[in-house]
């Protein structure tokens, strides 16, 4: 007759073992997107989105207005979107999660005032009137560049960067998860040996420690 053991087998963890990779995998990407979209959003937004032309004394005068002068929301949003992102491994839990919708809202945000902001005319109007100090002047030939577009890109990324957060964030380590304790006993320091009575300068450490040097160990 045979017998069947009852000590168990030791199975394979199948479900911690491949997140390991997932989550290094998602973390970076999550990095590199987040990043990458706020330097686009800050970067394109210093550049000119729209160009025009006011009529002055019978003639044109060129004029042209950068990102920043048409709408801030773009680069301040990435602002935020790069806070949170950096926040993110401050907090876990719940707080990652609302952290990690900020990050996605931030690049929701961008984006979408980037594509409204391709359409506008009202920051080379308002240029326009400065320039020529007739209230009423109104840009002709009016064109808007890629700029924009390419700032709604980098919102965009954020906006993926802000959804990998919220799929895979609870995976993702925390800064501060290193300097917590576990609870588990630290082990006591090893015991110093008694100041030696003949070591005057043994006698003056023991005591800069705190420690009686007439006590003994």
């Amino acid at each position: 007759m045979e017998y069947v053991s009852a000590v168990s087998v030791p199975q394979p963890r199948a479900v911690t073992a491949p997140d390991a990779p997932g989550s290094r995998r998602s973390l970076a990407a999550g990095l590199l997107l987040g990043a990458a979209g706020a330097t686009v959003v800050l970067l394109s937004s210093g550049q000119t989105w729209a160009e025009g032309r006011a009529s002055v004394g019978g003639g044109f005068l060129p004029l042209s207005a950068e990102g920043q002068d048409v709408t801030g929301l773009p680069a301040a949003l990435a602002v935020v979107g790069l806070a949170a992102l950096v926040a993110v491994f401050a907090v876990r839990g719940a707080g990652r999660l609302v952290v990690a919708g900020l990050l996605a809202l931030s690049g929701l945000g961008a984006g979408l005032s980037a594509c409204l902001g391709a359409v506008d005319r009202a920051a080379l109007d308002e240029k326009a009137a400065q320039t020529t100090g007739d209230t009423q002047a109104t840009i002709d030939a009016l064109s808007h560049t890629v700029w924009p577009y390419v700032t709604a890109v980098g919102g965009l990324l954020i906006l993926l960067a802000g959804l990998l957060a919220l799929r895979y964030g609870k995976r993702w380590p925390t800064m501060s998860g290193r300097y917590e304790r576990d609870g588990t006993p630290r082990p006591r320091r090893a015991s110093r040996t008694a100041p030696d009575p003949d070591r005057p300068e043994d006698l003056w450490k023991a005591l800069d420690r705190g420690e009686d040097p007439t006590r003994e160990v």
